[in-house]
């Protein structure tokens, strides 16, 4: 935004001060004048003559200019001495900001001294630039991943198809058997990347939702799955309220339901339970898997983060699972929690801020 140029802060300040000072010397030569000057008679005998007081006024007069013109000038360089350490703190910060502008977010204002307005803004700065720098290397670090997951695929794509080129008796129908195989995989990434993008910009419909009915709705969906992979879905639970978006939540379910039916031993078990705990609603969702140290259970929700046994035949995902489960989790202003069994697998519990269904109106709203 351009602004015409005008005074420094400082300067004003300066001039500010200044003039309370000239403006507090004429008050007191006032109150000299009228309570002190004005009542003495015109003429005033004194050791050693007589004093008129009209030579009183005029040698007043010229004091008076004297220290005005001193007051003057003291309020001058006072008052920017004054305002120059009063304003030093917002320079430090508006440097910062200079450098946060130039893209060099590890710099921190820590300015010292005890808590006042100026320090109150000087953490709050430091604080939004920590997590501005988390946010900025997040984002870069899922970025470098993205490309990464989604070039795989495609070199994948161009090696078949060179493959074929160079050898016209290739078996046909395997190529194209591999080549569904590795471009599902990149459908499957580039729609898991557009449900991450869109829960993080929380640009969806919210209305009210029973998350028991999505829970039940995904462990349906992968019986299938669980039978085929000889795992055992219980499910239970009660009826549990919340506004949100339906599809998001039913995406969150189903990933977790299926995590944990993939990320499983043979013959396992996969509980889903939900319930309702003081103003929230909870989903929880555990397994019979490996066992996992509570360091790799930290780094689950990370994108493009697999753990141990995590990569199976078929079922390998993309490695976005729990980090789409944990941005829709953070969309909804729920908690997310990771919990390693001490017998195996992992206990996922997700928290949403509950409501009643009687205080649903009609309609929907934009998040």
């Amino acid at each position: 935004m351009d602004r015409a140029p005008g005074l420094s802060v400082r300067l004003r300040l300066t001039l500010s001060y200044a003039g309370f000072i000239m403006l507090a010397g004429v008050l007191l030569l006032a109150v000299v004048w009228v309570f002190v000057l004005r009542h003495l008679p015109a003429y005033t005998n004194v050791s050693g003559g007589v004093l008129v007081r009209s030579f009183l006024l005029r040698d007043f007069a010229s004091a008076a200019g004297t220290v005005m013109v001193f007051l003057l000038a003291f309020g001058l360089l006072g008052g920017w001495i004054l305002a120059g350490r009063m304003l030093a703190p917002l320079t430090r910060i508006t440097d910062a900001t200079r450098l946060a502008t130039n893209g060099s977010l590890s710099h921190r204002i820590q300015l010292p001294g005890r808590k006042d307005e100026f320090r109150e803004l000087a953490d709050a700065f430091d604080m939004m630039l920590v997590r501005l720098e988390a946010h900025v290397t997040e984002q870069q670090r899922f970025a470098a991943n993205a490309s990464h997951e989604l070039r795989t695929p495609l070199a994948i794509s161009k090696t078949l198809i060179d493959v074929a080129r160079t050898d016209p008796h290739h078996d046909t129908g395997e190529l194209l058997d591999r080549l569904h195989a590795v471009n599902t995989r990149a459908i499957d990434l580039t729609e898991a990347l557009l449900v991450l993008s869109r829960a993080n910009h929380r640009s969806f419909t919210r209305e009210h939702v029973d998350l028991s009915l999505m829970a039940e709705e995904a462990t349906e969906t992968l019986l299938p799955l669980a039978e085929k992979r000889g795992v055992t879905l219980e499910t239970s639970g009660d009826i549990a309220h919340t506004i949100g978006s339906q599809a998001l939540l039913l995406q969150l379910a189903t990933n977790l339901v299926h995590n944990a039916i993939v990320h499983n031993r043979p013959e396992g078990t996969v509980w889903v339970n939900t319930g309702v705990r003081a103003g929230t609603v909870v989903l929880t969702v555990e397994n019979t898997g490996v066992k996992l140290t509570p360091e790799l259970t930290a780094t689950l929700t990370e994108p493009f983060q697999r753990g141990t046994e995590r990569i199976h035949a078929g079922h390998g995902g993309v490695g976005l699972g729990l980090a789409i489960v944990k941005t829709i989790t953070q969309a909804h202003d729920g908690t997310l929690t990771l919990t390693p069994r001490p017998a195996g697998g992992i206990r996922v519990t997700v928290e949403l801020p509950a409501v009643s269904p009687h205080t649903v109106t009609a309609g929907a709203w934009r998040g």
